[in-house]
């Protein structure tokens, strides 16, 4: 958790408030994925488990997560 903190004291404002979401969607999406592996027998997929988390973001930002458009990623979204 030090390194949670250490990174979000280190910013301020919205963007502060998008990289806590970010943190938190993407260990629900790792715990998400684990669960599916081991309760379901998925196999693991690194590209699925982006894509869910690519589409749980936009999610979270229509239901009004302030400061996740702060941090788009170019990459993984183009």
């Amino acid at each position: 958790m030090s390194w949670w903190e250490e990174a979000s004291s280190s910013v301020r404002g919205l963007v502060r408030k998008g990289l806590n979401s970010l943190i938190a969607l993407g260990a629900s999406i790792i715990w998400n994925h684990r669960n599916k592996c081991v309760f379901d027998n998925w196999n693991p997929n690194v590209s699925l488990a982006i894509r869910m988390a690519l589409e749980e973001r936009w999610m979270w930002e229509m239901a009004g997560a302030k400061g996740l458009p702060c941090l788009s990623a170019p990459l993984l979204e183009g």
